[in-house]
């Protein structure tokens, strides 16, 4: 059994190994938080920090807490000071996104090895995706989030054209335009649902952890998220433009089309949620783990 000497003395410590990060990586924390704020793209980024309190505290247990410094803990701080010197190099200041995304995996490394270090291996192996889910808030660079947001486009088109055939209207594609009668429907940048989607999945982890106990069905789970975030999206471009060439033409570029993804992805959390109820019902424990657990322009 712990006593409790132990107990506050490993959360000081990581108390004070935190304040220390606060100190080396200030401007790249409010550079972060500035963006997520600033950019729908990164607004996941505001959910991770709670859901990570979330998911240590549910699968939180003392006992197996060791308080030993380990070669694992000591290699992960040492990694995240030369990625903090490597983030301060001339040359990779002239990419500013990738300088930043540098230093917040420094920032995230340091976290993580100052929470082994504190309260050891075995806590820390425990408790290995909750600290892993704090990789999310680095930003993801230029150079890879532009190839998904053109994917999800691809794939938008996709789904909604086949959509617009299964309800029987005449429909062509060309490139990430669609044609149906009496409109054209482009997907733009902007509509590629990028927070949603990247928000649906990050959801869809945290979910995952605490309502399952079997890898293999939180992976389901996950593996179900990504093609659904496409999917709803191409629902929303099929109701904007059925609805707007059936019923009324001010749903082209109405609420619906301006303000209306948070019904799909509500939508689309309703479908992670069945599915998380399915896989529920025959997980070896139904339980959370606790302790040791004309063109128009959609934009």
């Amino acid at each position: 059994m712990t006593s409790n000497p132990s107990k506050v003395s490993a959360g000081l410590s990581f108390a004070v190994l935190c304040a220390v990060s606060l100190l080396l990586w200030f401007g790249p924390l409010l550079n972060t938080l500035s963006l997520a704020l600033g950019d729908e793209k990164y607004t996941h980024v505001l959910l991770i920090l709670p859901l990570t309190a979330v998911l240590i505290f549910l699968q939180w247990n003392w006992h197996t807490v060791e308080f030993r410094p380990s070669i694992w803990s000591g290699g992960l701080l040492t990694f995240a000071l030369l990625l903090a010197g490597l983030a301060r190099w001339e040359k990779l200041a002239e990419v500013p996104d990738i300088q930043l995304s540098v230093s917040m995996l420094g920032l995230v490394s340091w976290w993580v090895g100052s929470f082994a270090l504190c309260f050891g291996v075995r806590t820390s192996r425990t408790l290995l995706l909750p600290l892993a889910f704090l990789l999310w808030m680095v930003p993801i660079p230029a150079i890879v989030l532009n190839p998904l947001i053109g994917g999800l486009r691809q794939g938008s088109v996709v789904a909604a054209e086949l959509l617009f055939s299964l309800a029987r209207t005449p429909v062509s594609r060309q490139g990430l335009v669609l044609t149906i009668p009496g409109v054209e429907l482009e997907v733009a940048p902007e509509c590629s649902s990028i927070r949603s989607s990247l928000v649906l999945i990050v959801t869809a982890v945290a979910l995952a952890q605490i309502v399952l106990r079997s890898s293999w069905r939180k992976l389901l789970v996950v593996a179900v998220a990504i093609p659904l975030s496409v999917a709803k999206n191409g629902l929303r471009i099929f109701t904007i433009g059925w609805l707007g060439t059936r019923v009324d033409e001010g749903f082209l570029d109405g609420r619906l089309h301006h303000h209306g993804g948070v019904v799909f992805f509500a939508i689309a959390l309703a479908g992670i949620f069945s599915l998380l109820w399915l896989l529920r019902r025959g997980d070896s424990s139904g339980k959370a783990k606790k302790g040791p657990r004309d063109e128009i322009v959609l934009g």
